[in-house]
């Protein structure tokens, strides 16, 4: 009987080989998690409060247009 071959265990897997998956789904979280939270547009102006209304309405009924003039 001849030996053919001679069967071996591969070799086992780097540490790069085993974990990169888990190194670029974290570094990819963190850079989604900050690029969200920086890199968002120029912030809004701040809304001030406008004024209400200054005049009141009037108390007598009146017409409300200028009146016309007779040409």
């Amino acid at each position: 009987m001849a030996v053919i071959g001679v069967l071996t265990e591969p070799t086992p897997p780097t540490w790069w080989q085993a974990n990169r998956h888990k190194v670029y789904g974290v570094s990819g979280l963190l850079l989604g998690y900050l690029a969200g939270t920086h890199l968002h547009s120029v912030p809004d102006q701040p809304q001030h409060p406008r004024p209400g209304h200054s005049t009141p309405a009037p108390a007598t009924p009146g017409p409300h247009t200028a009146p016309h003039r007779a040409a």
